[in-house]
């Protein structure tokens, strides 16, 4: 399959971006793990027995499962010229400023691995001690650092694929992220769709990651061909929706008119709009109770004038504004149901983060026995997988997945 096609979060899911988590989760310690993002230490091999069945189900459905970091290495393969110039650029994203330090690393990582396992590398990280006697300790500053020093930080966050880029109809939003450690995660992406054969010249740009502004793609969501949603919350500016919008509409092919910012409270625990909010079927959407009362809509459409940008507040209840814009009445199925402990343990463990692969079949976590009983009793098909480890990187089936083809 060629390209990218995505007009909603509900239609038949045919091709779907993961990547397995790897050792860059054995690169975490208690002190680093606020600067890195996580709030504990997943266990590696039954993070990637948990992620295998994840990519199982998707599998069992119909769906082509592709692995970021094997995209990334044909991109190399495809383009050997490449290397040098991902490499250099990777070394000076990761904060390797001196000419000394980046070609050490260079040939460091350029002598030692090759295809895949090159790719790995650049997402594990890199210690002082693995590099030996030939590659450091020629300075003053490596004499004295510890031999577990981390020279390059890893990027354990990269398995949440659905925060780097977004899949916008037929183009993509390439995403500024809000926080230096995940900053790097865009660059293969990036590289993919410049220069990969399955989509250079068939993907459209709406949004590149040098921008100022941040975005991710956990708060973007495809309401229908012609509607957009976009989360203002702790991780996407309102100014980053701008831009964005008005490169949607400047497009005369792209069928995106509407764009809804939906204004989320800023904190960990609601860190993207589908942490708290996805749709599930034709007329259902899972929703954190917790933000029917501070979620406030905007309604932003093409101006009068060339660039112009109509804003409005939508002064409406969710349903009647969701109703707008899909053509009918629909349903919002609180996580955790009625009950506000449930709701905020569930919600915590991303019991709003569904991944519908069609209309009322879905993915959740096992571990959200109340939410998930609640979407069996709605008419849902709610295909479990296990989630001990990889919950504890905040984040859920969708989080874990960015769709690159679904069905019309």
């Amino acid at each position: 399959m060629k390209g990218i096609h995505v007009t909603s979060e509900i239609k038949p899911l045919k091709r779907v971006l993961l990547h397995r988590p790897g050792r860059e989760l054995l690169n975490l310690t208690p002190d680093t793990l606020e600067e890195l993002l996580f709030d504990d230490i997943p266990f590696l091999r039954v993070a990637q027995e948990e992620h295998d069945a994840f990519a199982k189900i998707l599998r069992d459905n119909g769906t082509e499962v592709t692995y970021i970091e094997d995209l990334m290495t044909e991109v190399l393969e495809q383009h050997p010229e490449l290397t040098d110039k991902f490499i250099t650029q990777w070394l000076i994203e990761a904060g390797i400023h001196t000419e000394k330090w980046q070609k050490v690393l260079k040939d460091y990582l350029l002598d030692n691995f090759k295809g895949k396992d090159l790719v790995l590398k650049t997402i594990e990280g890199i210690t002082l001690k693995e590099m030996g006697e030939k590659y450091a300790k020629f300075t003053l500053e490596d004499m004295l650092s510890e031999p577990d020093h981390l020279i390059v930080d890893p990027m354990p966050n990269f398995y949440f694929q659905r925060d780097p880029f977004a899949s916008v109809g037929d183009g993509v939003f390439i995403h500024k992220m809000r926080f230096p450690t995940r900053c790097r995660e865009t660059i293969y992406s990036d590289y993919i769709f410049r220069y990969h054969e399955d989509f250079a010249g068939y993907v459209k740009n709406y949004y590149g990651r040098e921008n100022s502004a941040n975005i991710e793609g956990g708060d973007v969501l495809n309401i229908t061909a012609e509607t957009l949603a976009i989360g203002i919350s702790q991780r996407t500016s309102a100014d980053a929706i701008e831009r964005a919008a008005r490169n949607l509409f400047a497009d005369p092919d792209c069928k995106i008119r509407t764009v809804l910012a939906f204004q989320i409270p800023v904190s960990r625990a609601f860190m993207h709009l589908d942490t708290v909010f996805t749709q599930i079927d034709e007329d259902k959407f899972t929703i954190h109770p917790a933000i029917i009362g501070p979620l406030v809509v905007y309604e932003l459409t093409p101006g009068d004038k060339e660039g112009e940008i109509k804003t409005q507040r939508l002064d409406t209840t969710l349903e009647k504004v969701l109703a707008k814009y899909i053509g009918h009445d629909v349903e919002l199925i609180p996580c955790g149901g009625d009950d506000l402990i449930a709701a905020a343990r569930e919600q915590w463990n991303d019991g709003s983060n569904t991944l519908c692969i069609a209309p009322g079949k879905i993915v959740v976590y096992q571990r959200n026995d109340v939410t998930n009983e609640l979407l069996r009793k709605k008419g849902l098909d709610v295909l479990e997988m296990p989630s001990a480890e990889l919950s504890r990187g905040r984040g859920g089936p969708r989080c874990m997945s960015m769709p690159l083809v679904r069905e019309d």
